[in-house]
């Protein structure tokens, strides 16, 4: 059995935040692929289903983010799940907006989230880091990931929660590269298709008109 867990803040006040983007992925997962609907357990919202041959529970944690491993430890301790099976879906300051990049165990960089799911496990788990951007002040970090997505970056979003979704499988089987693949074919920008340049044996045969005045007009026309 896996866990996936988003982290983020529950409530529709917090929703649409930056902040809010694992809650974004898990919701996508559910209904890519056909999970249960949500229900309360864990000191949160959890949904079941299955990804290829593997049993997943996906889990937003509704203690707020700063308490997000109250729930998670919770969640890992009654289903005997090992960190190694546990994936983490957060949003990431220090990658740019529309980038994605998996990562296995380290430090939490200072995130809540991941700093209180660290104090109940411990570091051993994965993570799959969101990049939002920064604001560019440490100051301004707080307000930042606790609005919304910016109009701008409703695209990019939508394109990145769609490669997510169908690259969920390849997740559940531990194939970070075909993961990772499915999320750039939806995020790679559709090209206009080439027009082939024609040769010239393909080109209308256009001849030049027959000269059909007098020798006295050529004449004339050739002093004017």
């Amino acid at each position: 059995m896996l866990l996936f867990v988003g982290l983020g803040n529950p409530g529709a006040k917090y929703a649409r935040n930056r902040h809010n983007i694992g809650f974004m992925v898990l919701d996508h997962i559910a209904s890519e692929h056909g999970f249960s609907p949500w229900r309360s357990k864990f000191q949160g919202e959890i949904a079941e289903g299955r990804l290829n041959n593997e049993k997943v529970v996906l889990l937003k944690p509704g203690t707020f983010m700063n308490l997000s491993g109250q729930s998670v430890g919770e969640a890992a301790r009654f289903h005997k799940i090992s960190n190694g099976e546990i994936t983490v879906f957060h949003d990431e300051l220090d990658l740019a907006p529309s980038k994605l990049r998996i990562k296995q165990a380290g430090g939490h960089a200072g995130h809540n989230g991941l700093r209180s799911i660290h104090a109940h496990l411990g570091a051993e788990y994965r993570r799959v880091r969101l990049g939002i951007g920064h604001p560019g002040h440490k100051d301004a970090v707080a307000g930042y990931v606790l609005r919304d997505f910016a109009k701008v970056d409703q695209e990019w979003l939508t394109c990145l929660l769609n490669g997510i979704g169908k690259g969920a499988t390849h997740l559940a089987s531990g194939d970070g590269a075909n993961f990772m693949n499915a999320v750039a074919l939806q995020m790679a920008p559709s090209r206009p298709s080439k027009i082939p340049k024609k040769s010239p044996k393909d080109l209308p045969l256009v001849l030049p008109a027959k000269d059909e005045r007098s020798v006295i007009q050529k004449l004339v026309d050739r002093f004017k």
